[in-house]
């Protein structure tokens, strides 16, 4: 039976803010039940011990979002967040002290396109308190991510809010250097015990209205990680986040059916051979960071 790294247990499609990087979704807005929640967790168990509580969507936005990692723990599951940080301070006390939460990742660039709504230095220092209380409290693995903007296509006003971000995160843990702005591939710059800071270029979500390339290459879809949606659609990787390529739903049959089903095989067979059978793979340029 394989084992996947990553799952993606998407919590919601719902998210309170719109960032330019990050195409609106166009499915049905929903938040996932509790009793669903526990249901495709007993129909994955014997896929993974790791599950990530997101696609699209904003996962401090789900009110039971306490319950969820509860049920998570009982079920002997660890919890992966990936949030945008501006619900951080509503939330707390529904985060600390979960025993299934392993590791959350801030995205701080998506601050960026929201000045006015949002106090950007009160933004920063309240996700930065909350990652010291959390992980004074627990083994809490932190990521504070964002996208790298010394390239050339980026404006001085990015450059310059990046710059700021990395001061005060400098400023809160004391550091006696300054972050290098700048991208290592599969690794992060260690601020504290458990606490990163992770930089990494700006990608493009996949789209049908994109161009398509040759379509070679290889990617990990449905062999190191797979998704379900919030309405049940199951996904072959974190970036189909429209549901595309659907392989089935688990709402109509379990989920060990669906990645043994015929679309799910021809995926995994085409990589296996370096081609990318899916038209949403080919035109995917994430899949390129993997070579042909």
């Amino acid at each position: 039976m394989k084992k996947f790294k990553k799952f993606y247990l998407e919590i919601t499609s719902i998210c309170n803010l719109a960032c330019s990087f990050c195409p609106p979704t166009e499915r049905q807005k929903q938040f996932i039940s509790v009793d669903d929640f526990s249901k495709r967790l007993d129909e994955i168990k014997p896929y993974t011990d790791f599950i990530y509580l997101h696609v699209k969507g904003e996962p401090l936005l789900h009110p039971r979002i306490d319950q969820l990692l509860d049920i998570a723990h009982d079920k002997g599951f660890k919890v992966n967040i990936t949030t945008n940080g501006t619900l951080i301070n509503k939330n707390k006390h529904k985060l600390l002290n979960k025993p299934a939460l392993r590791q959350m990742n801030f995205s701080l660039h998506s601050f960026d396109g929201h000045e006015g709504s949002v106090d950007r230095e009160g933004y920063v220092k309240s996700v930065l308190s909350f990652i010291k209380e959390a992980t004074s409290q627990s083994e809490l693995i932190v990521s504070l991510r964002l996208w790298n903007l010394t390239q050339d296509n980026m404006t001085n006003l990015e450059k310059q809010r990046n710059r700021q971000t990395l001061e005060m995160v400098e400023e809160e843990f004391d550091l006696a250097y300054k972050i290098e702005e700048k991208v290592t591939p599969g690794s992060g710059v260690k601020i504290a015990e458990r606490i990163f800071i992770n930089q990494d270029y700006e990608f493009q979500w996949p789209a049908l209205h994109e161009e398509e390339d040759d379509g070679k290459g290889f990617c990990y879809g449905l062999r190191n990680q797979a998704g379900i949606l919030a309405n049940g659609t199951v996904i072959p990787c974190c970036l189909d986040g429209e549901g595309i390529i659907n392989l089935g739903n688990v709402n109509d049959k379990p989920f060990s059916d669906i990645i043994e089903g015929d679309r799910a095989k021809k995926l995994v067979d085409g990589f296996s051979q370096r081609v990318a059978v899916e038209e949403l793979c080919r035109k995917c340029g994430y899949r390129k960071r993997f070579g042909k």
